[in-house]
């Protein structure tokens, strides 16, 4: 006999079978992908390398080679002569970090009683959390190359911190506060732009790459001049003189050869003393100065660098996983990844500081 019962087509299944909210869960997972892809801005401007088992991963390292005139009739594989180069090696390792998630968990009731998709805010919010932790770390991982005080190979050069209201590159330092701690203007940042390029032309980092991330503050002030109205002749927007950009859209291309990108990721407090949990011992980037990836980042403004200053060895790519808890009558839903940062060219990175 009839009882009124009718069989629902369930959206979330696959081919009407299985579970019926199979189709949401990848729907899911593929916003978390989608959010972190689009909220990096640092994850193209370093060097990757992904592992597929162990704890870390070796990066090996070299110096330059030389070159001299030949005299006639000597032998050249003899060292006494100088002709064969002594090139320089070294090596530098990352080691992997604990696995970094970010978790919630939806009840089936709210997410029945809901009047608009949860489940995209909740996959949206996952993928924005696990980026700004990458962001955040790889900015630091920047700043900790600029001023690392040894070279990687004997000889070798380094990076620099650069103070961008006197323009005068200085030796690594730790971030703390000075007396000369003022807010640049725009036409003292786009100076400050060039002899970054200028450092690392003399530092032999190729000119293709080259990158410089600041802070929203900053960023605009390279459109504007800074002073509260645009000022064209210190902009570098400046189409008379070969800048790119736009000050309708508020963007700015490059300045010196150098792509300019802003972030809110940049860090700018006094971290040096604060455990967030990230850094594997071996990868205290600041050694004493700091713990894990964190250091003093008070006057801290900005970066100038090349992809090859820092790199990153991935074990476990960003995943997701999913699952129905009965006893709990929701689904915990779980994205997360192993990786490692560390510092490889520190000759390729330069600090901006206030």
């Amino acid at each position: 006999m009839a009882n009124g019962d009718t069989t629902p087509s369930r959206v979330g299944q696959i081919n009407s079978s299985g579970a019926a909210d199979a189709l949401f869960l990848k729907k899911f997972a593929g916003e978390i992908l989608t959010t972190f892809e689009e909220n990096n801005i640092f994850k193209p401007l370093h060097t990757i390398r992904t592992i597929e088992n162990g704890k870390s991963a070796q990066f090996p390292v070299t110096g330059i080679a030389s070159a001299n005139y030949y005299t006639p009739g000597q032998n050249i594989a003899d060292g006494g002569n100088s002709y064969l180069s002594d090139i320089k090696k070294n090596e530098k390792i990352i080691t992997i970090d604990d696995v970094l998630l970010s978790s919630t968990f939806l009840s089936s009731i709210d997410d029945v009683k809901n009047h608009y998709d949860i489940r995209s805010v909740y996959a949206g919010e996952l993928g924005k959390a696990l980026a700004k932790r990458f962001d955040e770390a790889i900015a630091k991982v920047f700043i900790a190359a600029a001023r690392e005080a040894t070279a990687n190979v004997t000889g070798g050069k380094l990076g620099g911190v650069l103070d961008v209201s006197a323009n005068l590159m200085g030796t690594p330092a730790d971030g703390s506060d000075d007396s000369d701690n003022t807010d640049p203007t725009g036409a003292e940042l786009v100076a400050a732009l060039f002899t970054a390029a200028q450092k690392l032309d003399e530092n032999d980092v190729p000119s293709d790459g080259r990158f410089c991330v600041l802070r929203p503050q900053e960023y605009y002030k390279l459109i504007t001049g800074g002073s509260g109205a645009l000022v064209i002749s210190t902009s570098a927007s400046n189409q008379d003189v070969g800048g790119s950009g736009s000050l309708a859209s508020g963007s700015i291309a490059q300045v010196a050869g150098i792509n300019i990108f802003k972030s809110t990721h940049l860090p700018s407090t006094d971290l040096s003393s604060t455990s967030t949990g990230d850094g594997a011992s071996s990868n205290d980037v600041f050694g004493s100065g700091g713990v894990g990836y964190n250091g003093n980042f008070t006057n801290s403004l900005g970066i100038v660098a090349h992809p090859s200053a820092v790199g990153t060895v991935k074990l476990l790519d960003l995943a997701t996983e999913s699952e129905y808890q009965m006893e709990r009558q929701g689904t915990l839903f779980i994205a997360k990844y192993a990786m490692g940062h560390g510092i490889l060219r520190p000759e390729c990175a330069i600090e901006l500081q206030k």
